[in-house]
């Protein structure tokens, strides 16, 4: 009781096109209106979640439309010329302020001004592969659905009569695969006036099942090392007169493999090409060329990691007295997730989906450029949303395929977390 008024709970539980919907709300309000008052909310929820889902069926063929064209039309990483012109002719149609660089590929709309500044990101590059017996680009890690659920969000924005209480900033980054696109987006100032940033990546059904999402990606930070073996060619009969660099890449794989860090976080370290030799048989090769691939769950693993990889390598060559080159790749930091970010997209896909479908952040040992973002700007809120879409073989496979549908699900989560952020930055209650 407060004051002789009753304080009930009310639990509002229907199914929407097949999708249950739990709504939970707490008033205080006296027993003869309880009834009228949460018939009227049920209906305006309805209302509301049912308006989307038409909106949604309605935009539907347009969706598709640019998922084909981004689909059929692959650029690979710093080359996404035709991509960077199709979307900013995009955005301009739509209303958007749009910026291109005269240096680099990529293109960011703006939408309203002032404050908060919400962003959503997008990639944009293809991979470089074989293909049916003949290497080209390929959309085959998803890309071309991460944009296309960024431009599906502005449609269903623009659908709604949407008018941002601040700015929407989309960003439609390149070169995710080189590692080093978002360090350029950066460099270019384009999150300094970010508060909020939101990506969104397809998760392979192994990881997430259709319909269900999480949201965040916890990626795993990655490290490329490439090096050179400059030994001393000899005759296959005289291998005192050299050094044998195949001898000296094995003692490297043998010692990578005793290398040992904290236990408890996965990290992994591993030579994923060797070459040395030439067509003679008989001729002990004094050079090779090898390439190193870390992989570990937290940057700091990754650190420890790094520095006994290294220290394993002078050893080697100090052991056989041959130089040991290293060039060092780029390299991708773990996930720093926002919790009030992780919070909003959490809310958004039980709108979308039902809490049962929410699921925990996906752990994955992948690396992502997007968390470069948060490293630089620390204070900026950002996570990404792992969107199930019975995605098979897997990512980076030629033949990956997905739901299309998903594209629509993306669509309604990324809407709802850009209403629910403005939304939560401005107080509707004094």
């Amino acid at each position: 009781m407060v004051r002789g008024i009753h304080v009930y709970r009310i639990n509002f539980d229907f199914n929407i096109i097949r999708q249950k919907k739990h709504i939970s709300c707490s008033y205080h309000f006296d027993h003869k209106k309880s009834v009228r008052f949460a018939d009227t909310i049920y209906n305006k929820l309805k209302k509301v979640v049912s308006t989307m889902k038409k909106m949604l069926k309605k935009l539907k063929p347009q969706v598709m439309q640019i998922f084909h064209h981004l689909h059929r039309h692959p650029e690979i990483s710093w080359k996404e010329y035709k991509t960077t012109e199709y979307i900013a002719q995009f955005l301009q149609n739509n209303g958007c302020q749009v910026r291109t660089f005269s240096d680099c590929t990529g293109v960011v709309g703006e939408w309203g001004s002032g404050s908060p500044t919400i962003a959503l990101r997008a990639d944009m590059d293809a991979l470089w592969q074989s293909v049916n017996g003949s290497f080209q680009a390929n959309h085959s890690c998803g890309h071309d659905a991460h944009m296309t659920m960024v431009l599906g969000t502005i449609l269903l924005l623009k659908e709604m009569s949407f008018a941002p209480k601040g700015k929407l900033k989309l960003i439609f980054q390149p070169a995710e695969e080189k590692g080093a696109g978002a360090l350029r987006m950066i460099e270019k100032g384009l999150i300094d006036d970010v508060d909020y940033l939101y990506g969104v990546h397809l998760r392979p059904s192994q990881e997430v099942e259709n319909r269900k999402a999480a949201p965040a990606i916890i990626h795993g930070a990655s490290q490329k090392i490439t090096g050179e073996i400059i030994g001393q060619e000899a005759h296959g009969a005289k291998p005192h007169l050299g050094i044998n660099a195949i001898e000296v890449g094995a003692s490297v794989v043998n010692a990578l493999g005793k290398i040992h860090v904290d236990p408890m976080i996965p990290y992994s370290v591993k030579m994923t090409r060797f070459q040395a030799g030439g067509e003679s048989g008989n001729i002990i090769p004094g050079y090779a060329q090898f390439t190193l691939d870390l992989r570990a769950q937290t940057n700091q693993q990754m650190e420890a990691l790094f520095q006994k990889v290294e220290k394993v390598v002078k050893v080697i060559a100090e052991l056989y007295s041959v130089e040991i080159a290293l060039e060092y790749g780029f390299r991708l930091v773990a996930a720093e997730v926002n919790d009030e970010a992780k919070k909003i997209m959490s809310k958004s896909i039980v709108e979308a989906l039902g809490k049962a479908n929410l699921i925990p952040p996906v752990v994955t040992s992948g690396g992502e450029d997007f968390h470069f973002y948060i490293q630089k700007r620390p204070e900026l809120k950002a996570t990404m949303l792992g969107l199930g879409c019975d995605l098979y073989p897997g990512l980076h496979h030629p033949e990956m395929t997905f739901d299309r549908e998903a594209l629509l699900v993306g669509i309604e989560i990324l809407t709802k977390t850009v209403l629910q952020t403005f939304e939560q930055w401005t107080p509707t209650q004094e």
